[in-house]
Parts: structure tokens; sequence; C-alpha cells
């Protein structure tokens, strides 16, 4: 592939639901698992679980009943993505039985998100990320990233959809009215990679380039002292559970049907690991009425699923790069924008290709993810923009 120019289509629509972001804190986490559990097996009753023993009651039907659901578990925070109405029946009864110090360390977002759902071929994450998110981070929309074992998905403020159909359609995006799905073709430099999160402060103008958008972002990085942490003891595997099971993708099913023998196998190898001890080292789920479940899952929590049961993209780890948010202001913008960018132009060369990374944005934290033998040129990058890193030993 040339690696100067690569031409990139994406296909991006948005889902029919109005979702609401979640953040909460790691020493809560257990408060919240019977709501996670609800909120993964849907047709369970309130009172079929055993947080325990991890015991459940079998749902009547293994796809998803909701558009978009994400659940991660980070060294950072818990974080969930689900509809406004899931928000309001399973979570919010709990954090109104917490204590005020435990409800100020908590948040529900009150503003509404929508999400896009992005399908490339063939393209790495970063030049899908570039084509899609700086047109959105200049235009100071918030913006918060997704990568999953088949589609990307960015959630954006529900209030700024229109502005982010123009600022997609002054790209070159096309609404396509038949199929409400945006088409574009560009050619761009793999040289170039970014992300972005959160939304533009009220009164401060948007960045008018990616160099500005850039420098913005580490002069925030230092004035709140947050640096990139790698914890070298988690290793990243990204799988999904097999299509061919009756939540496979594209596949006509009965919402009301029993679960298949796989489907059966894949739920209770997440309720496994959602009751670990005392909460999950790394996962994030993806749900969606389309798809088969998408995981990105720290590798000790493999032997909980039974072989074939999962589709893996690579025999190889990925290392986690995390930045801790739970400083920054909400409306902060461009955060992971500005990490990714720096990371790719930082580790491209006459001789060698750019780092290639994923992208992971949750409620309070960015995480860029890049293969285990690529994380010193990674590191070094981050170095190069005069930012420290903290490695946490094994």
């Amino acid at each position: 592939m040339d690696s100067s120019m690569t031409l990139l289509s994406a296909n991006i629509q948005f889902l029919d639901t109005q979702l609401a972001l979640i953040h909460i804190p790691l020493h809560l986490y257990r408060n919240f698992l019977q709501s996670i559990l609800q909120l993964l097996l849907p047709n369970a009753t309130r009172n079929g679980f055993d947080n325990d023993s991890g015991a459940v009651q079998p749902p009547t039907g293994w796809p998803n009943e909701h558009p978009f659901v994400n659940i991660s578990i980070t060294p950072v925070e818990c974080s969930i993505v689900c509809s406004r109405t899931l928000a309001s029946e399973l979570f919010v009864p709990v954090f109104n039985l917490l204590d005020a110090q435990s409800k100020s360390q908590m948040a529900i977002t009150s503003e509404d998100f929508v999400v896009m759902q992005v399908d490339g071929e063939g393209l790495d994450a970063g030049q899908r990320v570039l084509e899609l998110t700086s047109p959105l981070a200049l235009a100071g929309i918030s913006i918060f990233f997704i990568t999953t074992y088949y589609s990307d998905y960015i959630l954006v403020p529900l209030r700024h959809q229109e502005h982010v159909v123009k600022a997609l359609e002054e790209r070159g995006f096309h609404f396509e009215h038949q199929t409400s799905s945006y088409v574009n073709s560009f050619h761009h430099s793999r040289k170039q990679s970014a992300s972005s999160l959160e939304v533009q402060p009220p009164n401060t103008p948007p960045p008018t380039t990616l160099s500005e958008l850039q420098t913005r972002t580490f002069a925030t990085l230092k004035r709140r002292n947050i640096v990139p942490t790698v914890d070298s003891s988690i290793r990243l595997v990204q799988c999904a559970g097999r299509p061919d099971s009756t939540n496979g993708m594209n596949q006509s099913r009965n919402r009301n049907s029993m679960t298949s023998a796989a489907d059966d196998a894949l739920h209770l190898g997440l309720v496994k690991c959602l009751i670990s001890q005392p909460y999950p080292k790394f996962l994030s789920l993806t749900l969606t009425d389309t798809e088969s479940a998408s995981l990105l899952l720290d590798n000790t929590l493999l032997p909980n699923f039974p072989p074939d049961t999962l589709l893996s993209s690579t025999g190889d780890y990925l290392t986690a790069i995390t930045l801790d948010l739970r400083d920054l202001p909400m409306e902060s913008t461009g955060i992971v924008c500005g990490v990714a960018g720096r990371l790719v132009g930082g580790t491209a060369g006459q001789l060698e290709d750019a780092v290639e990374m994923s992208y992971l944005s949750t409620a309070r934290a960015g995480t860029v993810m890049v293969a285990e033998e690529e994380l010193e040129r990674a590191l070094g990058a981050l170095r190069g923009a005069e930012n420290g890193v903290v490695s946490t030993p094994d």
C-alpha cells in the first residue's frame, strides 16, 4: 500500500437512539454490578442475579434489544453508554441510594448523545479516525470514539447533530436520503491520525488547524499535570462473538427465540468477566442490534470463554496508553485527537510507517491502543512532545 496516500471510503449512519454517558468510580463498581448485568441481559428479572456467584436467570433471547450499549472497565473508571431510558431505570435508582460523597464522585450526563456507526473497509483505525473526527474536532463538536471488532462508533451531543452533518458534508461526505447514511471518498496521508473527546468550551473559538489543536491539547495536559499512563501488566485482545450465532450480523431473528449454545457460552463468559473480583482489569463490551458482541479485554479474561466462542482479529496483544481525564472539565476538547496526532506524526519516517492505533473514549478517560512491539516508538513520540509517561510495573 502507498504509504503517503490512501483512498478512504466510509459509510456513516446515525443509529435510532438517544444515549446517556455514565461515569462510575471503580470503588463503586460493585454497587452497580446488578445494574450492569441487567443491561447485559435485559430479559433477566430484577432479582435474577447473585452478585457473588454470578448465577443468572437465563435470558429468553440473546440479541441486544437496543441499538447501542457500551460497558467499559478501565484502570480509570467504569463507563457506561446506554439509552436514557435504561440509565433512568437501571442506574438512577442505585445512584439515589448512595451517600452524598459517593454521589459527588459519580456522574450521569444530563445531555443526550446520538451515535454514528462507521463502516470503512480495508483501512486501519487511524485513517478512519482522521477522516471523520478531524472536521468535527476543528468545528468544536464533542466526540467520543469507540473502535470495535466490526465497526467504529462516534458519539456526539444530540444538540450538535445538525452541526455534525454540516461539518461532514463540508469535507465531502454526502448524505444519502434513501439510506440515511453518509458516503465519503478522500485522499489522505497515512502519516496523520486524529480523534477527539468532549466538547469545546463555550466561549473559546475552535482551532483552525490540527497543528493548533495538538498544541492546545498538550498545553492543557501539561497545565493539569495529566500524563499518559501505561500498565504493562495489561495485555489486550480485540475480539467478537461469532456472527453465526443468533445475534449474528445482518441475520434475521426472532427476539423471543431461545438463545443458541454459542450465545449461552458467550453471555456466560461475559458474566464471569463482569463479576471478577473486585472488577475486571480491563474490559470494553459493545452491543448493538445488528452485530455480534464486540470485546476489547485483558487476555487473563479469555479463559472465561470456551474454545471457539470468540473471533480474534489478530494473535498480537495490544497495550493501552491511558489518559485519566477526571480532573478536566467535561467541556474540554481534543485530548485524544492531539495525543493521537502526535503519536502518528512522531512515529512516521521515511523508512517506516506510523504506529497503528485503535481508540476507546470512555466517560472520563481516553485510551489509545498500540501493538506491544510498537509501544516504545509510541512512548518516544510522546516524550518528544515533552510529556512525561508513567509506566506501571508488572
